[in-house]
């Protein structure tokens, strides 16, 4: 089933944030193919310029080296002049002055998932810097320090546990044809 979304017009940012695998690259895929607007992931993007992974930038920068980027990355992607669907990583709402510029020049909307959920969908493959030895647990921890951060940041929460791509693109289309527009 096609999703078709010809009364929606981007006027600002359409931002994808929650936790490390909760969908956001996959759902910002679709949602800008429907809204025929360019995609962007900030991972995808940070690593291209540094021609390095992100497990890689933390091993040998640290954390708050790939943060100040992140914040970077995001701020350019949300300032730029035709709005477009940006997935950020889970960690981006850690910044304050990413939160408000998120809040204030885009349209967020939180995927939110559980940590057992979370835990199912992300493979121990060594890319997720943040997870270490006991990776249920890391995204337990996670996810409570920064479900705070998310509510803060976001306009809209979609919940995505048990729930289908099509669907969650579905919801956000909804929540998006109902809204008031931004000025």
């Amino acid at each position: 089933m096609t999703v078709v979304a010809p009364t929606i017009t981007l006027r600002r940012p359409l931002v994808l944030i929650g936790m490390m695998g909760s969908g956001k690259s996959s759902v910002g895929k679709r949602l800008a193919t429907v809204l025929s607007v360019p995609f962007a992931d900030t991972d995808a993007v940070i690593e291209a310029r540094a021609a390095r992974t992100v497990a890689e930038i933390f091993s040998t920068d640290g954390e708050a080296a790939f943060r100040a980027t992140e914040a970077s990355v995001v701020a350019e992607l949300v300032v730029a002049e035709n709005p477009s669907v940006v997935s950020t990583g889970g960690g981006a709402v850690l910044d304050r002055t990413t939160r408000t510029l998120l809040h204030d020049r885009a349209t967020v909307v939180w995927l939110r998932a559980s940590p057992a959920m979370l835990a199912h969908r992300i493979a121990p493959d060594g890319t997720r810097p943040l997870l270490a030895d006991d990776p249920a647990a890391a995204l337990r921890r996670l996810a409570a320090e920064r479900e705070p951060l998310y509510r803060e940041t976001a306009h809209h929460i979609v919940d995505v546990d048990h729930v289908a791509r099509r669907v969650v693109v579905e919801r956000i289309l909804e929540a998006l044809a109902h809204q008031e527009v931004p000025r």
